[in-house]
């Protein structure tokens, strides 16, 4: 297996904050990083593949979440101090922690493990340290709040940058595929409640990590952040009219809430199902769904 191409990365401002746009408008493998600098300091943020040929000294790290995508330049900053959320520390400490939240086993696991290692040159960062909604980093003259956004990850965050009014909403990323609570550790009621949070904060700038780039302008970002959460009714409606015949979760999963079809690989079915699970328990118990019999729902009629 050889490495991804790294490709760099375009730095744009944003008055005193830098964009590090990753190749191919940030789409993953790649990813759009910060560079915030301050009187006193500077730190990045999401270290992408793109730094990996080459980062920006920083005197600080902070990681929004603990995927492959956002730590990959993480080598680059060996001798320099990482956070992360607390709730997602373990998993930034230990690659096999991080192999574990995707939920795959046997050989899919071994694979998993080795696009970690030799792709995203994930080594994992002992000494990692811990930080919590509401932390505040001092650069001098600039801050940098966490702001938790729990869904994706348990630990997922946003990062508000002032005087600037830039925030920094990470894998909240406003793209057409929507909302992504498919793994061991996600939650949809969590990522709901992240999205109206966001919803509330005013900014000037909203940074995404992926494709979207930035938007400027409360509106407009409102505009796209509702657009992006219909996609979760989106998947109810489907889901409500697949069971006008009662089904499993397992046909569920292989009709597909999630991926388009042709899509492959041994993460799309355990990400299906945990999604479809997700949305089967809220309509069960809104009373929009009804289970049969054990292991059967249908739509109530």
């Amino acid at each position: 297996m050889k490495s991804l191409p790294t490709l760099g990365y375009t730095e744009v401002p944003y008055g005193e904050v830098t964009v590090l746009a990753g190749a191919e408008r940030g789409a993953y493998p790649y990813g759009n990083s910060l560079l915030v600098r301050g009187s006193d300091g500077t730190l990045v943020i999401d270290p992408s593949l793109s730094l990996v040929a080459g980062a920006p000294p920083a005197d600080l790290v902070l990681v929004s979440h603990a995927h492959e995508d956002h730590v990959a330049g993480l080598g680059q900053y060996d001798d320099v101090p990482v956070h992360t959320h607390e709730q997602d520390l373990a998993a930034l400490r230990s690659r096999e922690v991080m192999a574990a939240a995707y939920g795959l086993g046997g050989e899919a696991a071994a694979s998993l493990d080795r696009m970690l290692r030799e792709d995203f040159h994930v080594r994992g960062r002992p000494d990692a340290a811990g930080f919590a909604d509401g932390a505040v980093f001092d650069l001098g003259g600039r801050t940098v709040t966490v702001v938790h956004l729990p869904g994706h990850t348990a630990g997922h965050c946003g990062f508000l940058i002032e005087p600037d009014g830039f925030l920094f909403v990470a894998d909240i990323d406003l793209t057409s595929f929507g909302p992504f609570y498919g793994d061991v550790g996600s939650d949809l009621t969590d990522f709901e409640a992240s999205v109206r949070r966001c919803r509330d904060i005013d900014a000037r700038w909203y940074g995404t990590a992926h494709q979207k780039g930035v938007i400027e302008g409360r509106a407009e970002f409102r505009r796209r952040l509702d657009a992006y959460a219909a996609v979760v009714q989106k998947r109810d409606a489907t889901l409500l009219a697949l069971l006008a015949e009662p089904r499993t979760l397992t046909e569920i999963a292989a009709h597909r809430l999630v991926y388009r079809r042709h899509v492959e690989g041994a993460h799309v079915d355990p990400v299906e199902r945990r999604t479809a699970a997700q949305h089967l328990d809220r309509l069960t118990e809104s009373g929009l769904v009804v289970e049969v019999e054990p292991g059967r729902y249908r739509a109530a009629t």
